[in-house]
């Protein structure tokens, strides 16, 4: 009979174990984790058979950004909701694909202390080619006080705010990585227990790196600033080391994945039709701003201005995103 490897934690047992280690703590963001998870494995089971069944393409409709809107975003959007509404620890969601907040009306959903905003599908439009897309979340502690129902200023709050953020990325492994103040950790989806395992403890940023992430399809759109960093991305001298790598997935739970193991930089700069640039602040730049942050990397907008540090004055606001290893983005800021 072989051994059981006791050392390999759930998802489950891990949120318990930090529990017990937190004085005061009332299980309430652990169970949250575990119900987020828990709409993961939903979504993963259609993402994996997305190419056999009727929900790949589009669904006919536009979202609140003027985006069409896949069937696979509306699915993974409903399980989420589903699964938050109906769990004990969540006062409220808002959805990169809803047009405005929900508050859940029921005794049990007024008396928590968060909320959450999440992205239910990041990178849907790769769906029908079958590469790598992922979900993003971020738990604020509320604003109002328990027993009422969630308002809108419980989400319009700065990142820094943020008590846990995280992202699930549904690639050739599924993968669940959070981050609270305590760390980063990454979870991979074990199929033959159906049961996220602790697989990337204490997630790092590395220092630096040698992979640069943007569209380069928009260079001669990006700002005038931007233009000469990406050129020095592409050039051999010794201050950078380079040249760098060049890697664009077109999902930023992708990219960022894969920068935050490996280093590198990831750019979402604003464009001369867009300068507030395409990600969202709430529901894409704070989560990864946060998850960034804490495993020792940085995270800014333009100007150099820390995007946790970002007032949001909307649901849906937008901002130029340039996340990832320290000494990459410290040499992005001697451009901007």
């Amino acid at each position: 009979m072989s051994n059981v490897n006791r050392k390999v934690f759930t998802l489950d047992e891990f949120t318990i174990q930090q529990l017990r280690n937190i004085p005061n703590a009332t299980g309430e963001l652990s169970a949250l984790l575990r119900d987020i998870g828990l709409a993961a494995k939903r979504v993963n089971v259609e993402v994996n058979k997305a190419g056999l069944v009727d929900i790949l393409g589009d669904l006919g409709t536009t979202n609140v950004q003027g985006e069409e809107v896949k069937k696979l975003d509306v699915f993974a959007n409903e399980q989420f909701m589903g699964v938050l509404q109906h769990g004990v620890s969540c006062a409220g969601i808002a959805s990169e694909e809803m047009d405005t907040f929900i508050p859940f009306d029921d005794v049990i959903s007024r008396e928590s202390k968060y909320v959450c905003s999440f992205d239910p599908l990041d990178g849907s439009s790769n769906i029908d080619v079958n590469v790598s897309i992922g979900t993003i979340f971020g738990v604020y502690w509320r604003k109002t006080k328990s027993g009422q129902l969630a308002e809108e200023q419980d989400f319009l709050q700065a990142g820094t705010n943020l008590v846990a953020a995280g992202y699930i990325i549904y690639g050739s492994s599924t993968m669940l990585v959070y981050a609270t103040r305590r760390g980063v950790q990454g979870f991979t989806l074990d199929p033959s227990i159906g049961e996220f395992t602790l697989s990337h403890p204490d997630m790092k940023f590395p220092e630096t790196g040698k992979i640069y992430s943007v569209n380069h399809g928009n260079y001669y759109e990006y700002d005038e600033k931007v233009q000469p960093y990406i050129e020095n991305c592409q050039r051999k001298n010794k201050s950078n080391g380079g040249p760098y790598t060049q890697r664009y997935i077109g999902s930023m739970v992708a990219d960022l994945h894969r920068n935050l193991i490996k280093g590198g930089i990831f750019m979402y700069p604003g464009t001369k039709e867009k300068p507030e640039g395409k990600l969202r602040l709430m529901y894409e730049c704070n989560p990864f701003a946060f998850i960034v942050t804490v495993a020792g990397g940085i995270a800014i907008s333009k100007k150099g201005q820390r995007i946790l540090d970002i007032e949001p004055k909307s649901l849906h606001e937008r901002t130029p995103f340039f996340g990832g290893s320290k000494a990459m983005i410290e040499e992005l800021e001697t451009y901007l």
